[in-house]
């Protein structure tokens, strides 16, 4: 059995052809079934041993990311014609955003982070550190982003998802990079690491996150800014 089992989902049927001619090119990646409506789609789903879907966002009968929504533990890639679904696509936890038209070369990295997003149950889900409160156990799933403490620069301030927040002592951004799986966090400036799933929006020099209802921005710096458009295909 191949490593990806994918469904491909897109209403236009040029487009849904020329997806699934690409995705039978990749040797790790078996193509289970093609649909070009979401109701049908839906009625199936879950008769199909799949762990991969790629999807079309903008379609009649119902939209890319509500179908997304259904579909739980599944490695999600959107294909659409249009960036401004970016940082939705994001807070929904899919692992890659594809602007059409879809290339080889983009397809084969959204597939790698699939893959990578697939292995995460096997990976470690926390790490131990040392905080204000003692050693505690870091859950990366919990964390919002990670900034600069204003008493000591050598410790980092972690902000959860409820906005509770814990000091860490004593450790740099290039040690906190290697912990945190690198499919879901990304630094955007030298005092800043953010969760990718609650980016809200993105311009060329600033990034919102929503972490409950509060938003909070940061800047993005230039030298950090490739790495943060890639996490979002732009």
């Amino acid at each position: 059995m191949k490593e990806l089992r994918c469904i491909l989902l897109d209403d236009e049927l040029p487009a849904l052809r020329y997806l699934r001619s690409i995705c039978e090119g990749f040797s790790n990646v078996e193509v289970v079934k093609a649909f070009n409506n979401p109701l049908r789609m839906l009625e199936e789903v879950d008769q199909l041993d799949f762990n991969v879907c790629v999807l079309d966002i903008e379609m009649p009968q119902m939209n890319g990311m509500e179908l997304a929504g259904k579909l739980e533990g599944k490695a999600i890639i959107f294909t659409t014609a249009y960036k401004e679904f970016a940082a939705e696509a994001y807070e929904l936890d899919a692992v890659d955003y594809i602007i059409k038209p879809i290339q080889f070369d983009r397809l084969k990295k959204a597939f790698d982070k699939s893959y990578n997003f697939l292995q995460r149950e096997e990976l470690p889900q926390y790490v131990q550190l040392n905080s204000n409160k003692g050693k505690i156990l870091l859950h990366f799933a919990m964390i919002a982003f990670i900034v600069v403490s204003e008493v000591d620069k050598r410790d980092k301030r972690v902000i959860y998802d409820d906005r509770r927040e814990v000091t860490l002592k004593n450790i740099s951004f290039e040690q906190l990079v290697k912990l945190l799986p690198r499919d879901a966090f990304v630094r955007i400036n030298r005092q800043t690491i953010i969760a990718t799933r609650c980016v809200h929006a993105f311009t060329h020099n600033q990034v919102t996150l929503l972490v409950g209802s509060k938003s909070f921005v940061f800047s993005l710096n230039e030298h950090y800014r490739k790495d943060f458009l890639a996490m979002f295909g732009a």
